[in-house]
């Protein structure tokens, strides 16, 4: 009998250990402590206008990747958030898996630690393989995909959103150039609330059976989303989130948030015409030993230049743009905050 106790005992001590536990505060915090303060951006190259057309082999472009990584690395950023997206995976896992490697191969080579984006609750709710839409002039984000979309669909137990899911963790999950996976953007978003529930429970599960090196998160974005926030702070190994408003509110957040005593990373931030800009929300973060990661690096087919409620038809330039840092040709959109930056991170 004693020797079946023991037998149980390691089994089910082998069970956890393939399955993989939310990583303890100690674990977290030595994880944190071993980086250099993560400063950077979303990243997407301005050839692309999705997720789609960054990924998918016809319209891939290490090219311009890799310029435009070397404008990040000339400010002294060190971490780029990158989404991917299922449906270029399902439609070529191997080469997808190959464009993923080399993107890695790049952003290394600039000295850039990734953050790869599996899910997001975001803009378009049909997202296709293929050709992808073409610009709307003066409308931001018009051309981004949701993943995996289909709003009234809750993808609970979806089989091919698992094996995608556990072939990249599997895969890219002992990875050093890869900071952390952030399982699902916004969840909830689009209108969705609790019904990205379901989806949401299935990836930190899914991703808990891969069991990467890395640590796992979904990020805290709207405050009144409670049963979303419930489960991703409660499963997140360090937490992550977004804050596009007034700085004194960024400063509660940031004092509420400590109470989860885990590392901070703010993973969206910087719309100048809210006043949330490198001037201010960078400081903060640097002053708090909080990662951070601000929307947009180079302007391009994404439009992220322009507001999210205040389209310009006629494609001319805002007055001041709403997110990016650079030009497509490497041109500080504000020198000013370029040298805040550079002076954050420590560039002379």
């Amino acid at each position: 009998m004693k020797k079946i106790f023991i037998l149980i005992a390691c089994f089910a001590s082998l069970t956890l250990a393939a399955q993989g536990q939310k990583w303890t505060k100690e674990k977290a915090d030595k994880w944190y402590a071993e980086y250099k303060w993560m400063s950077g951006a979303n990243f997407i190259p301005s050839t692309a206008i999705s997720q789609m057309e960054m990924w998918q082999e016809a319209t891939f472009d290490p090219t311009t990747i890799d310029r435009e990584l070397g404008y990040a690395q000339g400010i002294g950023f060190n971490t780029m958030r990158v989404f991917l997206h299922s449906l270029a995976y399902k439609a070529d896992p191997k080469g997808f898996k190959k464009r993923v490697e080399k993107y890695l191969e790049i952003a290394n080579k600039h000295g850039i630690q990734t953050l790869f984006v599996f899910f997001d609750d975001c803009w378009n709710p049909n997202p296709a393989i293929g050709k992808q839409p073409d610009v709307k002039p003066g409308v931001h984000n018009s051309g981004w995909m949701q993943d995996p979309g289909y709003p009234d669909v809750d993808h609970a137990g979806d089989k091919e959103l698992e094996a995608y899911v556990k072939d990249i963790l599997k895969t890219f999950g002992n990875d050093k150039r890869i900071v952390l996976w952030d399982l699902y953007n916004e969840p909830g978003n689009s209108g969705k609330g609790n019904k990205s529930l379901a989806l949401l429970k299935d990836v930190f599960k899914w991703a808990r059976e891969a069991n990467p090196s890395q640590p796992i998160s979904a990020g805290l974005w709207k405050w009144d989303l409670v049963d979303l926030n419930i489960l991703q702070a409660q499963n997140s190994d360090i937490v992550t989130y977004h804050f596009y408003e007034s700085l004194d509110d960024h400063q509660r957040i940031t004092n509420l948030l400590k109470t989860h005593d885990r590392p901070l990373i703010c993973t969206e931030y910087m719309a100048r015409t809210k006043n949330n800009s490198f001037f201010n929300h960078m400081v903060l973060l640097k002053k708090e030993n909080i990662g951070a990661i601000n929307w947009g690096l180079v302007s391009g087919k994404t439009n992220t230049i322009y507001a999210w409620d205040t389209p310009i038809p006629s494609g001319t330039e805002p007055d001041i743009w709403f997110h990016d840092v650079f030009r497509k040709d490497g041109t500080p959109y504000r020198q000013d905050e370029v040298n805040v930056i550079k002076k954050l991170n420590g560039v002379k």
